[in-house]
């Protein structure tokens, strides 16, 4: 029977949380304020190229 990657991928990922969290909360819940950051600053920027597309894209 053939093993599905993704599923395998996902697993290990899980894991790897758990024992990040479980080791170091700390640490844990620096990690997450890191990833909200990007995801906001990431969303921000496209936020920022949409308005110039808006406006015509120019200088």
């Amino acid at each position: 029977m053939a093993v599905n990657t993704k599923k395998v991928a996902v697993y290990l990922l899980a894991v790897f949380v758990l024992y990040v969290i479980i080791t170091d909360p700390e640490k844990a819940g620096d990690y997450v304020t890191v990833g909200f950051e990007g995801i906001s600053d990431a969303a921000g920027a496209i936020g920022d190229f949409m308005t110039w597309i808006a406006n015509g894209g120019g200088n």
